[in-house]
């Protein structure tokens, strides 16, 4: 696994040149020195959402794909070009669980800095969560990356059933919490 996603790029992907190489002293840049481009790479956008039931309970979903297949996780993903964060976690909710919930609904929680492993390469990401409250009458049902999900009372979390560092650590966060 490359732990900088920078390192997968050897062409100028603004004049093709293979003169594209690591700015010294500033490992998340590449600087063209045939046409002058320098090529930032920022922390890729994610949420995840706490999601409470009337019970205090709080869901996770299983992942159903790698990383971590298999896993418990929060609900949530990425955020796609000129989305807020809030409408990015309406829309993973509602592909993940069939869970259609207004952006009014959503409290912001915190942030983690995660590196998420996709295709060889890691990929820094900043994870934005969100906590909210299920109506009584919710249904949700699996779907894309979730394959099953359940209500956990937060006592009965097994931290060591999370698959990804980040959420593990908001977990702890939570559960310091209560």
């Amino acid at each position: 696994m490359t732990d900088n996603a920078l390192s997968a790029f050897h062409f100028c992907p603004h004049c093709g040149s293979t003169c594209f190489a690591m700015v010294e002293g500033e490992p998340r840049a590449r600087h063209c020195s045939s046409c002058g481009f320098t090529y930032y790479i920022n922390p890729a956008a994610a949420v995840a959402a706490l999601l409470f039931d009337a019970e205090g309970r709080l869901l996770l979903t299983r992942r159903a794909h790698e990383p971590a297949k298999g896993t418990w996780d929060l609900p949530g993903g990425f955020a796609e070009f000129d989305e807020s964060l809030e409408i990015a976690l309406c829309r993973e909710l509602h592909e993940e669980l069939g869970l259609r919930l207004p952006t009014e609904a959503l409290t912001y929680f915190t942030s983690r800095p995660n590196r998420y492993p996709f295709g060889g390469l890691t990929v820094h990401t900043l994870d934005a969560v969100f906590r909210a409250q299920l109506p009584h009458d919710v249904q949700l049902a699996p779907h894309d990356d979730v394959d099953d999900f359940r209500f956990f009372p937060l006592s009965q979390i097994d931290l060591d059933s999370i698959g990804l560092e980040s959420i593990r650590s908001i977990l702890k966060q939570v559960l310091a919490l209560k």
